[in-house]
């Protein structure tokens, strides 16, 4: 795994440990979906749903791949070597990037705001800075957007263990406001 992949991780576990109680749990997919569809409201009953399914399915295939003693929770130990693993995670994380850029565009014109992006980043627990960094990468039109197409491309990439030198690699690194 590179090491960019490699901090990838280690951020989106703690991201995903919404409860900060240093494991991951069904709870934490709770409160994480809750922040999201809060940030969402202008989104459809459908896209609403969409990241719903995404974001259980995230936690149902961690507990299923990973869960071996039933304890109900994931170690950050247990979640490393697995979330990159494209055979094991890659349709898991297709659903959530697909549901997670559909979200962002609740007019269906395929493009993505500034506020919005951020808004949906934030809730997610991204640094402000790094989300702005990231849209840049990501190449916004005139009117600072960008495609659903390029954000979902960019969360896939994200969990990636043989990319580098990628947009989502901003997310990372720490970036001035």
């Amino acid at each position: 795994m590179r090491d960019e992949a490699a901090k990838r991780v280690e951020l989106v576990f703690s991201l995903f440990d919404a409860n900060g109680n240093g494991v991951l749990d069904s709870g934490d997919f709770d409160l994480m979906t809750g922040r999201v569809l809060e940030a969402a409201a202008a989104s459809d009953d459908g896209a609403k749903d969409a990241i719903r399914s995404a974001f259980r399915r995230y936690w149902t295939t961690l507990a299923t791949e990973l869960d071996a003693n039933g304890d109900g929770v994931i170690s950050v130990e247990e979640f490393r070597p697995f979330v990159l693993d494209p055979e094991r995670f890659g349709p898991t994380v297709a659903e959530f990037a697909e549901a997670l850029s559909a979200l962002g565009d609740p007019d269906g014109d395929g493009l993505i705001e500034r506020p919005l992006f951020v808004s949906l980043m934030r809730a997610i627990g991204f640094e402000e800075a790094n989300i702005h960094a990231l849209f840049d990468a990501f190449g916004p039109d005139a009117d600072d957007r960008i495609t659903v197409a390029t954000w979902a491309a960019g969360i896939k990439d994200y969990y990636a263990p043989d990319k580098s030198g990628i947009p989502g690699d901003r997310l990372v690194t720490a970036h001035a406001v």
